[in-house]
């Protein structure tokens, strides 16, 4: 992994604390409601970087497989949605 400030690869994992000693290690999905974080739904693990070189701090989120394949579908140009409803169509065989 490559800091993204400088480009160096002196990066060394850590964990965010709050000051009362807590740990602050977690994302949360915005479309989950807050009751379903309370028990660990659509809440993922976070990593933290700190580069020694221009001491950048810098985060990773442990996404799941899941996650992975749900949210890439919408990388990159997306259809407009005429072209959606055409493209449906075009795939039931009544054009």
């Amino acid at each position: 992994m490559k800091c993204v400030a400088c480009g160096s690869t002196s990066l060394v994992e850590g964990e965010l604390v709050d000051m009362r000693g807590g740990r602050m290690n977690s994302f949360k999905l915005s479309e989950v409601s807050k009751w379903k974080s309370m028990f660990g739904v659509g809440v993922r693990g976070v990593r933290a970087y700190g580069c020694v070189n221009c001491r950048h701090l810098q985060f990773a989120v442990e996404f799941t497989e899941e996650d992975v394949l749900r949210y890439k579908q919408f990388e990159g140009e997306q259809l407009g949605v005429l072209e959606r409803i055409g493209a449906a169509a075009e795939g039931t065989g009544d054009a």
